[in-house]
């Protein structure tokens, strides 16, 4: 195990990269602690895989330095690194079987035979693979093969990290969630360093402790699930995290009052004013209708019954609103304006969250 630190890493594909627009990774100052799970969220294309092979030795960043335990090993191979790394896409040896597939590191190691039988037992219990241990790759399906992929990077109990780069693609629905239950058992148990690429909120969520969430190549925040959620950094994490997202709207503030679409909302706190793009935040669920006079207007367009709540589609003069509410709330049929909790409206500008302005923070 180990901490893993990226220190001033930036990475462009091109050979002579001039401005901020040429780098696939923009500047990253980062450290993943020494047995964290972290999953490494963000849209496709965002440079998740990018960073993820940096880390691993498989690319050499354009410049900056990466540190295990405090050790510079930039320029380190890959075998030097001593990582697993479970791809995208099942990387299995269609001429072994599936226990040969999964003994495969141990035995390159030269570990004693009796600990690798076990390790293999213990890893083949863990994917649901007892029973096919004695056959061929080559004959099994994609999810199969990609069981044996997960198995293969976690059959190693003294690697410096495990790094999954979205590894549960091929997986049927189920499977992925006793999979993923199923790492964090492993996570708990030998306190590997875990590194999990993905674009699925579900899948982030619910797997790491700590989320990095990625936007257009740079590290917008890094928090747990409940600090994306409750007070997201930026507005790319305000509305990617969460089903639906977090509404946006233009405003512009004056001291503790938003001014949006023509209409006041009252804020949690006093905001200095600032230049750029002011917009207000606020998650559906501390959306509420109702029939005073003060509200928002908005246009009801449709009603979306997900099971356990509501979701209510509204335009307000052009920008898109939504509410969450409770299976069983009525909804009266005139309802046409909305109140926002001013404790839950964030305050960003261009793009990243401000504090108020009586906690001093910029």
């Amino acid at each position: 195990m180990a901490r893993i630190e990226l220190s001033d890493l930036a990475h462009s594909y091109l050979p002579r990269p001039g401005g901020e627009a040429d780098y696939a990774l923009k500047t990253i100052d980062l450290a993943w602690e020494d047995g964290g799970a972290y999953a490494l969220l963000g849209a496709s294309g965002c440079g998740k895989s990018t960073l993820l092979n940096i880390i691993s030795g498989l690319v050499h960043p354009t410049r900056g330095r990466i540190l295990f335990d405090g050790r510079d090993v930039t320029s380190a191979p890959t075998t030097e690194r001593n990582i697993a790394q479970v791809f995208q896409f099942p990387v299995v040896y269609d001429t072994m079987t599936v226990r040969e597939n999964l003994a495969f590191p141990l035995k390159n190691r030269g570990r004693d035979p009796a600990y690798i039988a076990q390790r293999v037992q213990t890893i083949a219990r863990m994917i649901g693979m007892e029973n096919q241990l004695g056959r061929k790759a080559r004959g099994l399906t994609a999810d199969e093969k990609q069981k044996i992929s997960l198995g293969r990077g976690m059959v190693r109990k003294e690697v410096n990290a495990i790094l999954f780069d979205e590894p549960l693609t091929v997986i049927d629905p189920h499977m992925k969630w006793e999979l993923r239950t199923q790492l964090k058992q492993l996570h708990r148990e030998f306190g590997h360093t875990m590194i999990y690429v993905t674009h699925d909120q579900t899948e982030a969520l619910t797997f790491a402790d700590k989320v990095v969430v990625m936007h257009d190549g740079r590290v917008v925040q890094l928090g747990t699930p409940d600090e994306l959620f409750e007070r997201p950094g930026h507005t790319f994490v305000g509305y990617f995290i969460g089903s639906p997202g977090m509404n946006l709207l233009d405003a512009e503030i004056t001291g503790d009052t938003a001014i949006v679409a023509g209409h006041a909302v009252p804020l949690g706190d006093r905001y200095a004013t600032r230049a750029g793009r002011t917009q207000i935040g606020i998650r559906p669920e501390f959306v509420s209708f109702t029939d005073e006079d003060d509200g928002l207007p908005v246009t009801v367009q449709r009603i979306e019954d997900v099971g356990r709540h509501r979701i209510v589609r509204a335009d307000l003069r052009g920008f898109a609103v939504n509410a969450v509410l409770p299976e069983r709330m009525p909804l009266p049929a005139d309802a046409d304006r909305v109140v926002f909790a001013p404790e839950q409206i964030g305050v960003f500008v261009d793009d990243w969250r401000v504090e108020p302005a009586s906690t001093g923070a910029a």
